[in-house]
């Protein structure tokens, strides 16, 4: 899991725009500080970038939704793999 966490974080940033820094990746080997969670919590609930956030994430959980349900282009894939497994 450890070395996916750079291409995660790479996707949430550069992909999704859906990402608050809270700390740089090289610095992940010490505990963060309850004051700088406190502070990037206070950022993203009071700025436009924490608004643009949010928007980004209500579109992509309503992509993931339509994509799952009967019907949707990721169920329609999973259903067509089964049905290729079990022939």
């Amino acid at each position: 899991m450890h070395s996916d966490q750079p291409s995660n974080a790479a996707l949430v940033a550069d992909v999704l725009k859906t990402e608050i820094v809270v700390r740089e990746w090289k610095d992940r080997a010490g505990v963060v500080k309850a004051s700088l969670i406190e502070s990037v919590v206070r950022r993203f609930m009071a700025s436009e970038e924490g608004c643009r956030i949010k928007e980004m994430a209500e579109k992509l959980g309503a992509a993931v939704r339509e994509a799952t349900e009967a019907g949707g282009v990721s169920r329609i894939e999973l259903d067509s793999f089964i049905a290729h497994v079990i022939r």
